[in-house]
């Protein structure tokens, strides 16, 4: 049995990483995300079946959801909530995020984030003293894409 292990060359650093998010027809370049997570939940459906004790289980749809850290100092949010409480439209958007660190040979993936909405908006927000303002955000997406993937990395294939 082969010992191989990971290049810890190829960890991915995340501070490489990039953040677009497009709203109609404006892309903005959202530097000011310093964390970002989003999953994709499938939801899991019991099936009975006759002479079986156990449940048998089944995809049954999915659901996506994401969330973040930014630094307060864009209106980007702000202006969607604005445009919501005063017309009752809340914009669908995207977000386009990509992992590459040049220093490892994993190369380089991308998934965009379709039918996005936020949940909650922080509206104003103030910190006396020498603290940085940030703010979380969150919300769900309908479906996603991956038009760039990471390599396989070196000794991560078997053929046992």
């Amino acid at each position: 049995m082969s010992n191989t292990v990971m290049i810890a060359n190829d960890a991915i650093f995340g501070a490489e990483a990039e953040c677009f998010i497009t709203i109609g027809t404006r892309r903005y370049n959202f530097m000011q995300m310093t964390e970002f997570e989003s999953k994709w939940e499938v939801n899991i459906a019991e099936v009975p079946i006759l002479g079986k004790v156990g449940m048998g289980h089944k995809p049954a749809g999915g659901k996506g959801t994401w969330s973040g850290t930014a630094h307060y100092n864009q209106s980007v949010f702000r202006e969607m909530a604005n445009e919501y409480q005063k017309t009752g439209v809340l914009p669908y958007f995207e977000i386009q995020v990509s992992n590459e660190d040049p220093n490892s040979s994993a190369g380089r993936q991308t998934i965009i984030h379709r039918g996005c909405l936020c949940d909650s908006f922080i509206l104003a927000k103030l910190t006396a003293g020498e603290e940085l303002l940030d703010e979380e955000l969150s919300g769900t997406f309908e479906s996603w894409d991956m038009p760039e993937k990471f390599h396989d990395l070196e000794g991560s294939l078997t053929n046992e």
